[in-house]
């Protein structure tokens, strides 16, 4: 152990510019995770994203306990979080399905995804049960070549490394796969034509635009610094340009915060603070029950089903949206009903009938809410998407 002394004293501590960017960017990717689980649902799309900035936060500490040399004093955690690299691509386009389909993540449905981070991690067991010299090689091969290497005991097994050279190629292959499967996500929601409330500053469709352009920036960040560098030394651009990526979500996450609106602060609001019920309740509740869709949905009812009083739900929809009850609850309504017209699982039904089972109770009604949100009558609208599809 005489060795593993003298290497340990030799590896330098780094401190600069390209190790205080990253450990700004962990530090405010760990407090914006905390505000995400600490607010957001378990079930919702956003406590799936705090997922996201969790793993890369353990990820890029990694990265930064090796750029520094720090790792050396938990050397037996060097490279125990390569697994998590492989989870960065899926779980970062489940966040944008659960948001733009509005239909839940489930480990139960959606395993396979997960499969090959998992089967990786199992197959990197070997290297993670290694004795200490083996873990300081890996290191040392990675970041100090200069210092020499350790002797390893006898009967030492790398089979794991037939696995591990492949490594790169297994990101580069995720990566790539989920930005083809996210982009098709975005396009198919941008050609449903599904708007949000002009007072949202920045859509969801929007962020999901610009999570598809960092999706795209980090791929192509990858395949060049794998390009230019051996093993790990060129990880320290991943880690700043994560940085970059964490403060710009935090600005689009601010930039919605009622905060800043002076709604927050008018009289006129004031007796939504101590109540304890959230617009995020109400949205959650009308999606997973698809209350909207029933001909009795009112304000009063759906106040009842929630455990308050008709004003606080009216007034929460209200400075949420920028929309009034029944123009919200027709909206969700309206989207249903393009999806159902355009389903050949509905062609059986008339365009009054397909009305209906999304909550419209006459033709007129039906014909005047969709002419509002959408622009034209169900009657044009799908004979203009028949004419998309025959183009």
């Amino acid at each position: 152990m005489d060795d593993v002394k003298v290497i340990f004293d030799q590896i330098p501590i780094r401190y600069d510019l390209a190790s205080h960017i990253m450990l700004l960017g962990i530090v405010q990717g760990l407090f914006l995770t905390l505000v995400i689980f600490l607010r957001a649902k378990r079930t919702s799309a956003i406590h799936l994203f705090g997922w996201v900035i969790l793993i890369q936060c353990i990820v890029f500490l990694d990265v930064y306990l090796c750029y520094t040399g720090l790792m050396k004093y938990v050397i037996h955690l060097n490279d125990s979080t390569e697994f998590l690299v492989l989870f960065i691509a899926p779980s970062l386009y489940f966040f944008l399905y659960t948001l733009l389909e509005r239909e839940p993540f489930t480990l139960k449905k959606h395993w396979p995804h997960f499969l090959l981070p998992l089967l990786y991690g199992i197959s990197q067991t070997g290297y993670l049960l290694s004795p200490v010299q083996v873990k300081y090689n890996a290191y040392l091969g990675a970041y100090h070549r200069d210092l020499g290497y350790l002797d390893v005991p006898d009967g030492v097994s790398y089979s794991y490394h037939f696995i591990k050279n492949k490594f790169r190629w297994l990101v580069l292959i995720s990566f790539t796969f989920y930005f083809v499967l996210t982009t098709r996500l975005v396009l198919k929601a941008r050609k449903k034509g599904l708007v949000s409330p002009k007072n949202i500053k920045v859509d969801k469709y929007k962020f999901s635009r610009h999570t598809v352009l960092v999706f795209l920036i980090l791929g192509l960040s990858l395949f060049i610094v794998f390009s230019n560098f051996d093993d790990d030394g060129g990880d320290h651009y991943l880690g700043m340009l994560e940085t970059l990526a964490t403060f710009i979500t935090s600005f689009f996450i601010l930039s919605e915060s009622r905060f800043f609106e002076k709604s927050w602060i008018s009289d006129k609001y004031e007796t939504l603070a101590t109540d304890s019920l959230q617009f995020e309740t109400i949205e959650d509740f009308m999606d997973a029950s698809g209350y909207f869709a029933e001909q009795e949905a009112s304000l009063k009812n759906l106040a009842e089903k929630l455990d308050t009083n008709a004003n606080t739900v009216s007034k929460l929809i209200n400075s949420s949206t920028g929309m009034n009850f029944n123009d919200y609850i027709n909206q969700k309504r309206i989207l249903l009903s393009k999806d159902r017209l355009v389903d050949g699982d509905y062609a059986h039904l008339t365009v009054e009938a397909i009305g209906q089972t999304v909550g419209f109770n006459s033709k007129s009604a039906f014909y005047n809410a969709f002419k509002k949100h959408v622009g034209q009558s169900p009657s044009a609208f799908v004979k203009e998407r028949k004419a998309q599809k025959r183009v």
